[in-house]
C-alpha cells in the first residue's frame, strides 16, 4: 500500500469549496503531489497559493491530464450538473473519486456512477464531511452500540440565513439555479445533516413526503423551505426542517428517541453531544461528550478520503450511502411537486 498519492482537481471557475479543499490537499501528508485541470484556467493561481511546491502540473483538458498524469485519486469540484460525465471519465481511468456534492441533478445520473466504481474496485465518495467529526463517530457508537435500543423516531433541522438569497449575485450561482443544481436547499445544506441521520442510526429511507417552496419572497426556481416526513426501514418515523431563515448563521441540530434513551447532536462548535441512556446505568443522567474543537470541516473529510484511495483506511463514505441519501432527495422532489407519498 501507498504512503502517499497523486491526487488530480478536476474543477472550473464556477467550482465549489475550492477554497477549502486546495488547503486541505496541502495539509495532507498522504497526498504526495497535485495536478490540477480547469478550462477556464481561472483556479490555477488559487491552487499555486495554496499549495505551493505540491502543485506539479496544470491542464485546461481534463483528458490528457487522466492520459499523462495517472493520478490515483480525482477530486471532481463542478456544478452538479457537469460532474457526472468528469466523474466517468475519473473512472474509466481507474482513479478513486471524492466529489462535491450533489455531484448530479437526477438521481439516475449518479446510479450508474455507483456500479462502475463497484465494479472497478474504485471508492466513490460524496463530499459529506462532518461524518469524520468526533461527536458524530460517538454518537454512532451510542447507538450502534444498543444504548438507545430501538430507534423510534429522527428530528432533523439545518436552517442557514435568507440573507445570502438577497443578493442578486448569491441568485446567480449554480447551486440557486434547478437546472445546474438539482435542488436548493435541501440538496446543498441540508444534505449533510439528513446523511448524518442515516450514518448514525444506520437506517434506510423507505418513504418520503412533504412539501418544499419559497417561503423568503426572493426570484428563485429553487426551495428556500423544506418540511420532510420520512419513514424508515425499521418502520419508525422522522422530520426534517431544511430552509433559508436566518438573518445569519446557521442553526442545525439532529435528534434520536429509542427505547433506552435519547441523543442530540446540535451546532458542532456551539453545544456537545449529549444523551441519555437507562440501558447500563443504574440511575440515568444526561451524559456529555466533550471534545477538541477546531477539528471539523473539509479538511479532515479530504484526508480520510485521500488515506482510503492509498489503501490505508476504509472510506468515510460509500458509494451506496451516497446513491441512498441522493435518491432520498430526490423522493422527496417528487413528492413536493406531486402531492404524493413516494418510495425510496
Amino acid at each position: 500500500m501507498a504512503k502517499s498519492i497523486k491526487v488530480a482537481v478536476l474543477t472550473n471557475a464556477e467550482g465549489a469549496h475550492l477554497g477549502a479543499y486546495f488547503p486541505a490537499l496541502a495539509q495532507t501528508e498522504e497526498a504526495e503531489l497535485v495536478v490540477l485541470a480547469d478550462p477556464s484556467g481561472r483556479t490555477a493561481a488559487q491552487a499555486k497559493k495554496a499549495l505551493g511546491t505540491k502543485l506539479k502540473a496544470t491542464y485546461r483538458d481534463t483528458a490528457e491530464l487522466l492520459e499523462k498524469e495517472q493520478p490515483q485519486m480525482v477530486l471532481v469540484s463542478v456544478e452538479a450538473r457537469l460532474a457526472p460525465p468528469l466523474i466517468d471519465k475519473a473512472l474509466d481511468a481507474g482513479c478513486h473519486v471524492f466529489c462535491e456534492k450533489p455531484s448530479c441533478v437526477r438521481v439516475e445520473d449518479f446510479a450508474p456512477l455507483v456500479r462502475k466504481a463497484q465494479q472497478k474496485h474504485r471508492h466513490l465518495m460524496l463530499a459529506l464531511a462532518n461524518r469524520v467529526h468526533a461527536p458524530v463517530r460517538e454518537a454512532r457508537r451510542i447507538i450502534r452500540d444498543g444504548l438507545l435500543g430501538k430507534i423510534y423516531a429522527i428530528e432533523v433541522h439545518l436552517v442557514a440565513d435568507q440573507t445570502r438569497l438577497k443578493r442578486e449575485a448569491y441568485r446567480k450561482e449554480w447551486y440557486c439555479i434547478k437546472g445546474r443544481a438539482g435542488g436548493g436547499n435541501l440538496i446543498w445544506l441540508g444534505i449533510h445533516w439528513l446523511d448524518l441521520a442515516l450514518f448514525i442510526t444506520g437506517l434506510k429511507v423507505k418513504q418520503a413526503a412533504g412539501f418544499a417552496g419559497v417561503v423568503g419572497g426572493q426570484p428563485l426556481d429553487i426551495e428556500d423551505s423544506a418540511a420532510v416526513a420520512l419513514r424508515f426501514d425499521n418502520g419508525t418515523f422522522g422530520t426534517m426542517t431544511a430552509g433559508y431563515y436566518l438573518d445569519k448563521g446557521y442553526q442545525s441540530h439532529l435528534q434520536v428517541w429509542g427505547e433506552h434513551g435519547w441523543l442530540r447532536l446540535a451546532s458542532f462548535e456551539d453545544l456537545p453531544l449529549e444523551w441519555y441512556s437507562t440501558k447500563e446505568a443504574k440511575e440515568a443522567k444526561v451524559q456529555r461528550f466533550e471534545y477538541e474543537k477546531g477539528k471539523r470541516g473539509y479538511t479532515p473529510f479530504v484526508r480520510a478520503a485521500v488515506r482510503a484511495s492509498a489503501g490505508l483506511e476504509e472510506a468515510p463514505i460509500t458509494g451506496e450511502e451516497c446513491l441512498h441519501v441522493l435518491k432520498t432527495v430526490f423522493a422527496f422532489y417528487r413528492a413536493a411537486q406531486t402531492g404524493r407519498t413516494q418510495e425510496v
